[in-house]
């Protein structure tokens, strides 16, 4: 017999909170995303952000926002795609965010990947800085993806500061010094379901320590399920029950861990709707 599910942490009604990463465009969601879509709001996770990792799917992250008024989108490209950016297709990016700009509110997910390798590993770090340059140069927050890449990516991102308009250290793997010195380049830190789990307990000190007014968090779904849907699909619904584990760790209730995490997103990506 299967264990029954805990019930969804509950938001009051005048109360939002926002999935700061998603991949919406993906397969795992084409069958039902406006289901998805309406079950996170029915309950109080009312805004999404759909990020791009290359440009057909930044394309359709766009898209994806012109159609839901809570949802914004972000453009870039990821280290496993670094393999294929040309100029043109950079340019191309970057004419996307210009010409969408009332959807496109972040350039991302871009950064380094040290484990998987898709890309070498000095063409990962040029197309990184390109990024990095570039959504500089159109006043743009940056999304930082970063697997056991941490020196490379702090060395980097400070090389090409400051970065006045901010950014996010999504899903973030490294310890609380590390958040810390991210935070003093002007970054956010985002922190995904894997806090739930047991063996966490480096994230969760992250989460329980860092400063709140620098703190979001994220599905990265469809991955990264948080507990009770470990190993299922996951989606922006369950960010609450990421929410509810990180105020318990922060000894506070999820009502005012999603107000403030809602207020850092919204500032950050200039998130100018009404959930």
């Amino acid at each position: 017999m299967s264990r029954k599910k805990p019930p969804v942490p509950v938001l009051p009604d005048d109360v939002d909170l926002i999935d700061s990463h998603c991949h919406l465009d993906m397969d795992e969601y084409r069958q039902d995303l406006d289901q998805v879509i309406h079950r996170a709001a029915q309950h109080g996770v009312r805004g999404i952000l759909t990020i791009g990792i290359d440009l057909p799917s930044s394309n359709s992250a766009v898209r994806i926002a012109s159609r839901y008024g809570s949802i914004r989108a972000t453009v870039g490209f990821h280290p496993h795609e670094a393999e294929k950016v040309t100029p043109a297709t950079l340019s191309a990016l970057a004419a996307l965010a210009s010409d969408s700009a009332e959807e496109v509110v972040g350039w991302g997910e871009i950064g380094l990947d040290y484990v998987k390798q898709y890309a070498p590993l000095e063409i990962q770090r040029q197309v990184f800085r390109r990024q990095l340059q570039m959504a500089r140069e159109l006043k743009l927050p940056v999304i930082i993806h970063d697997r056991e890449a941490h020196a490379d990516c702090l060395r980097i991102i400070r090389e090409e500061g400051p970065f006045d308009d901010g950014g996010v250290m999504h899903c973030f793997s490294a310890d609380l010094d590390f958040a810390l010195r991210m935070i003093d380049c002007n970054f956010h830190i985002s922190i995904p379901g894997i806090v739930t789990y047991k063996k966490a307990e480096e994230m969760q000190e992250v989460a329980a320590k860092v400063p709140i007014e620098r703190l979001l968090v994220e599905t990265d779904g469809p991955f990264l399920s948080p507990v009770p849907y470990r190993g299922k699909r996951n989606e922006p619904l369950y960010t609450l029950y990421t929410a509810a584990h990180i105020a318990g760790l922060r000894q506070t209730d999820i009502v005012e861990l999603a107000r403030q995490t809602t207020a850092n997103c919204r500032s950050l990506f200039n998130y100018q709707f009404n959930c």
